[in-house]
């Protein structure tokens, strides 16, 4: 494909998806349903097909040298294709938000007032690794009566050109428009920056991956770009913890997977409970073989079985088995450590101490922050969602997972008796 094409061929693609969003947004319940009932089906009867697609793009990104991490992203396993399905029906049964009215009130003069929910409209991913990501983000785009505009990495390309072809086919079979649902089928880069210029078609930008990548989206985006830079998520282990409660928290956060942006990534431990607790997560974790980069005062503890950590330790996002560890005087140092260090991503207490776990959830800034659990359930699908299309800490228009309710909006609607303004 030539670079004079690669307009042309975003354009086409910006005015399709334009057109089937409107067509998406005015379509019934029962046939968005349909259509993820039917996708379910097919991925579960062209498993095969999905694994062979999935298996160019896992050979090719061998070849290319991509770390651990990033091939268990790029994996469909018969696990992930499971969840993939698992996913559809899921969302399927959920409600559907379009048209629902939010609130309602009259004013004096007999004036019904009231706010609809309503889709965005087309919406641009752009992702990498992680192919499930095309269905997920597909089945939450459906159900919210958005079209969307999918751009994987080059290294997904067979795995999301074949899960596009199985959405297409369940969309036409339920009777909706298959452009409501495009994957760009060029790995060009100039259609990345092609796509970032069509605000007359495309409503707002999802970025997901690394943060460079999500930087250069948000920098040369012309519409709204919903995103998370980073996912430094950290525990603080209280005084008042239960320590073998805390201690599977805090290895499930790290040892899960590792490479997720929900994933561990500094440990904080009360002065307390830290000569009892630090040489239980040595133990544990070392096993695991995670390399813990300690303070000084946690280096005393754990001796040999740390390294000493250094200031860019302190915020930084791993991707690996490496924590940062830091034990801290009080609630209120861990709190001044995650407000300086932290990502907005996924903060956790673990306490018994009810008035501080109610204090750390008000006073503690992050898109999720929880109670005696792992920093692993900040995901759509574990929070009851269904899946999500990405998890944003930048607020407007939404704070954490975004699922089908967050992928709607809401506009005001006004219900006469022939009210003139006076």
């Amino acid at each position: 494909m030539s670079e004079q094409s690669i307009p042309e061929l975003m354009q086409s693609i910006g005015r399709r998806a334009k057109a089937a969003s409107r067509t998406l947004a005015a379509a019934s319940p029962a046939a968005k349903s349909k259509a993820l009932d039917i996708l379910a089906d097919l991925i579960e009867q062209r498993g095969d097909q999905i694994t062979a697609a999935n298996d160019k793009d896992l050979a090719a990104a061998r070849e290319r040298g991509l770390d651990a991490a990033r091939l268990d992203r790029l994996a469909l396993t018969p696990g992930v294709q499971a969840e993939m399905a698992n996913a559809c029906r899921h969302v399927s049964a959920m409600d559907d938000p379009v048209g629902a009215m939010e609130a309602m009130w009259q004013r004096p003069n007999g004036l019904q007032v009231g706010k609809m929910r309503i889709p965005l409209g087309v919406i641009a991913m752009i992702y990498e690794s992680r192919p499930n990501v095309t269905v997920d983000s597909g089945i939450l785009c459906l159900k919210a009566g958005n079209a969307i505009i999918l751009r994987g990495g080059s290294e997904a390309i067979h795995s999301n050109l074949f899960l596009a072809s199985l959405v297409h086919e369940a969309l036409e079979t339920a009777g909706l428009p298959a452009d409501a649902v495009q994957v760009v089928p060029t790995t060009d880069r100039a259609a990345v920056q092609e796509l970032l210029t069509l605000e007359e078609y495309v409503d707002v930008v999802i970025p997901r991956g690394g943060e460079t990548l999500i930087r250069a989206v948000t920098e040369g985006a012309r519409m709204p770009v919903l995103k998370h830079y980073k996912g430094v998520c950290h525990v603080y282990v209280d005084a008042d913890a239960d320590l073998d409660e805390a201690l599977p928290i805090v290895h499930n956060g790290k040892c899960h997977r590792p490479g997720v942006c929900n994933a561990l990534e500094a440990l904080l431990v009360h002065q307390d409970v830290a000569k009892r607790f630090l040489p239980m997560v040595a133990d544990k974790l070392g096993g695991e073989g995670v390399e813990l980069r300690a303070c000084p005062r946690s280096l005393e503890i754990l001796a040999d079985k740390a390294v000493p950590a250094t200031e860019e330790d302190w915020g930084q996002e791993f991707h690996a088995l490496i924590m940062a560890v830091k034990v801290v005087g009080s609630m209120q140092e861990a709190q001044d450590h995650i407000a300086e260090h932290g990502s907005n991503h996924t903060e956790i207490i673990c306490t018994s101490n009810y008035e501080r776990a109610m204090r750390f959830l008000r006073e503690v800034d992050a898109s999720m922050v929880g109670v005696n659990a792992s920093s692993r359930f900040n995901d759509g699908g574990q929070l009851g969602l269904g899946a999500e299309i990405g998890i944003s800490t930048s607020k407007l228009h939404s704070y954490g997972p975004m699922g089908v309710k967050e992928l709607t909006t809401t506009k005001f609607v006004a219900l006469g008796t022939g009210q003139i303004r006076s």
